[in-house]
């Protein structure tokens, strides 16, 4: 009889684990969108590039500089839970800029350009359209150069961060930025969103 107790116990447990991890992978992560020009593809005088074990003219053929810092910054992001988007006013294709970011080792979940943005604020009939709008693909937090996409943000009522291309402490910026919508995120939806990470956990996992 004791066996018999101890073992459903042991099932009940193990089903409540499931369900645990269950409702983990459901749960939606924060997306945060970058902007291109100006934000992760600055001018040389405006920031240093990343490096690359790739010979220089492949990226002049295949892409363009990458801010540095921004490999760290999304690694980081990730570590932290966040879905990783591009949100570009340009007519770059989705192909070149998955392609573009992937001779950096990066990745992104969903890319947003213009030909995109225009269709999708068309189904949502707005009158006076902003020049990026998040919400329409729920992005939770974008990061761009533009000041003027920061007070459509305040118009719009969606998350912006606004970075200066010449900021050396930019990525930090935005980390700080992330870590407080996400944790807003946990507290306004317990059920659906998990609260940020401590960094101190995250180094010693590293």
């Amino acid at each position: 009889m004791e066996k018999y107790s101890m073992l459903e116990q042991g099932k009940a447990s193990g089903r409540r684990a499931w369900h645990a991890i269950g409702r983990k992978f459901r749960r939606p992560q924060m997306r945060i969108s970058f902007d291109i020009d100006d934000t992760l593809a600055c001018l040389p005088h405006h920031a240093d590039e990343e490096h690359s074990k790739l010979p220089a003219f492949i990226h002049r053929w295949l892409g363009e500089p990458l801010r540095s810092g921004t490999r760290s910054l999304i690694r980081d992001l990730r570590r932290q839970g966040c879905s990783i988007w591009i949100y570009t006013s340009s007519g770059r294709t989705p192909a070149y800029i998955r392609r573009w970011l992937m001779l950096y080792g990066i990745h992104v979940d969903g890319v947003v350009n213009s030909d995109r943005h225009q269709h999708i604020l068309q189904l949502h009939g707005l009158e006076k359209p902003p020049s990026k709008y998040p919400p329409a693909f729920d992005i939770d937090l974008h990061v761009d150069d533009s000041e003027g996409v920061g007070i459509e943000g305040y118009d719009h009522g969606f998350r912006v961060v606004v970075v200066n291309p010449e900021d050396d402490s930019w990525a930090q910026k935005v980390m700080d930025a992330a870590e407080q919508v996400q944790a807003q995120l946990a507290w306004q939806q317990p059920q659906r969103y998990a609260a940020p990470v401590p960094r101190n956990s995250q180094a010693l996992a590293s």
